[in-house]
């Protein structure tokens, strides 16, 4: 058993070690989960949790390792969940902590996590919500939460991020690629990564283009800005972290950002409770009340809906 507090108390300190068994106990869903997260709940709520997303290969590593340095040159302490695909073999994450970000292993006021998305779809692993909450207790004070970079499934950023990036690159068809993902209703910010491309700047132009045919907003409302950068040079970069200020600021103006917080945490919670109802009911498989239902559907006797109405209302008489 490992000893909860004593583990908070030095992820606190900024010990990596604390945190990394922290988010190891919160990925192996442990008997010590829910001690863990009570011991949290008081110390988190403060760090500002970007989004990045965007599909293969348009630099969405080389763009966090950027927005890294960015705050650290700014004084902020910075944690990272960068989601991978998972091995087959293993269920591990694929690529491990990221080579991109290798500049900033020894910084100790930066914590770099890979973490599986062990088949989850939306681009997230399922437990990157307690780890978000992990590396927010531990006192980082920006998040930077990178999508596995799968396609069309990344929008679930949207429900996790305060901020949602979205990057695209001239000459990989991004264009049609944000009007499928709908990522044009997720994106708070939107990068044109590798702008010294041919085709950037029809890049930018086409996506500004389809995000004025999808507005509908009033006076005051948040337009997503549209920044150039050369993410691998550093170009850029300046501006996207203005963007990312300009956008929190707002956000903090006009309650979106304690509006999107609530949201977040009530989605965690019915995640929570539809995990624990979908393990009470896999357990019911042979059980004699599952076997008395099938047999009246089969007797014609009651329905599906019937039956599983039935089903659900005496698992929760019996919680």
């Amino acid at each position: 058993m490992v000893d909860v507090p004593e583990l908070v108390a030095q992820a606190r300190e900024g010990r990596p070690r604390a945190v990394a068994r922290l988010i190891s106990l919160v990925e192996g869903a442990s008997p010590q989960l829910r001690e863990v997260m009570a011991a949290l709940a008081p110390l988190a709520g403060n760090a500002y949790v970007v989004g990045l997303t965007g599909s293969p290969g348009v630099g969405k590593s080389t763009s966090t390792s950027a927005l890294v340095s960015a705050y650290r040159r700014a004084g902020k302490r910075v944690g990272v969940l960068a989601v991978d695909p998972s091995s087959p073999f293993s269920g591990g994450a694929l690529l491990g902590d990221r080579v991109r970000m290798s500049d900033h292993a020894s910084d100790p006021g930066v914590y770099i996590r890979s973490m599986a998305t062990r088949g989850h779809l939306g681009g997230l692993a399922w437990a990157a919500p307690q780890a978000i909450r992990v590396l927010d207790a531990a006192g980082c004070e920006v998040i930077l939460v990178e999508t596995v970079g799968v396609g069309q499934s990344e929008v679930e950023i949207a429900s996790q991020a305060d901020t949602s990036v979205v990057l695209l690159a001239p000459g990989m068809g991004d264009g049609i690629q944000a009007a499928k993902a709908g990522i044009l209703e997720i994106g708070d910010l939107y990068v044109v990564n590798k702008a010294d491309r041919d085709g950037a700047d029809a890049t930018a132009r086409e996506l500004n283009h389809m995000l004025g045919l999808g507005e509908s907003r009033g006076p005051g409302d948040w337009r997503p800005p549209i920044v150039k950068t050369v993410a691998a040079r550093g170009e850029g970069i300046e501006e996207v972290l203005q963007a990312l200020e300009k956008h929190h600021a707002w956000m903090a103006e006009h309650g979106v950002l304690a509006e999107r917080r609530r949201a977040r945490a009530a989605r965690e919670v019915e995640t929570i409770a539809v995990t624990a109802l979908r393990e009470r009911i896999g357990s019911l498989h042979g059980d004699r009340r599952l076997d008395a239902l099938a047999q009246r559907i089969v007797d014609g006797e009651l329905d599906p809906y019937a039956a599983a109405d039935e089903l659900v209302a005496g698992l929760t008489e019996s919680a």
